[in-house]
């Protein structure tokens, strides 16, 4: 088990979430297929696709290879839980394999998914809980046996699902200079940008270089301080409330970057 600097509980590919304040998430790529449910409080969602909001009893279920920042908001218990299980491409093609099932194609839909209330699997993640409590009870086969009854309950919940879950294909190569443009706010690695504009890294700093005349991470500083700047001067907001939603980390940073483009510090402007 592990705890994360969120104060988040990380058990195999389990996750539980308990905060009794307003935080922004870290993670703002999600690298595997993800079924979540929301105990109390929200989860909102800004994603390329739109917002989304995740509501107490929600149980959901999210793609790999999606980028999203998320905004914990505690509910009227004054706590916000969520847990999740991570549904690894190594465990899908396992079930794949043994229970012969394949998808017909690329999965095209929605890759945000909101289920239907399902008894069923509710009562899977409620007897999560006790794991976390006793995190030595939950041995690799148990935890193997967990992934294969998330997947059973899924199939059985929704047979189409079987297109979301097994398609198995990589993303393809996109319009880099439209998907720059549209994502360059999400703090992930330069790495990832190449993966979901379906690229090796190499390939991904060549093609970039070629369109916009410098290095990803320095067109990245600069889209990103030019957009907290807009902010600032033209919709009066304040540095703490701009600096994550451009992609920076932390507020200090943010401030030495943008005092050594602009002159002044942010709070200046």
């Amino acid at each position: 088990m592990s705890t994360d600097p969120t104060g988040d509980i990380i058990l195999n590919n389990l996750l539980y979430s308990c905060l009794s304040e307003k935080k922004r998430g870290n993670e703002q790529f999600v690298p595997e297929h993800t079924l979540g449910i929301m105990l109390s409080g929200e989860s909102q969602l800004l994603t390329p696709r739109g917002n989304r909001i995740a509501r107490e009893g929600m149980i959901g279920l999210i793609r790999r290879n999606q980028l999203v920042k998320a905004l914990k908001v505690p509910g009227e218990d004054g706590q916000f839980r969520s847990i999740s299980i991570f549904l690894t491409q190594d465990a899908l093609r396992r079930y794949s394999a043994a229970a012969n099932i394949t998808a017909s194609g690329p999965y095209t839909g929605d890759p945000l998914l909101e289920l239907p209330p399902d008894p069923f699997l509710e009562g899977f993640f409620h007897s999560l809980m006790p794991y976390f409590d006793q995190p030595g009870r939950l041995t690799s086969q148990i935890a193997d046996l967990k992934t294969n009854e998330a997947i059973e309950l899924l199939l059985q919940h929704n047979p189409r699902l079987s297109y979301f879950l097994f398609d198995f294909s990589e993303p393809h190569k996109i319009n880099l200079e439209a998907f720059m443009n549209q994502n360059y706010m999400y703090n992930v690695p330069v790495s990832k940008f190449a993966q979901l504009t379906g690229r090796s890294l190499a390939g991904f700093k060549r093609d970039f270089e070629k369109i916009f005349r410098t290095s990803p991470r320095q067109w990245l500083m600069q889209k990103r301080l030019s957009e907290a700047y807009y902010m600032i001067k033209e919709k009066g907001r304040k540095p703490s409330d701009v600096y994550l939603d451009v992609g920076f980390e932390n507020l200090s940073h943010f401030s030495f970057a943008f005092k050594k483009t602009y002159g002044v510090a942010p709070s200046m402007v």
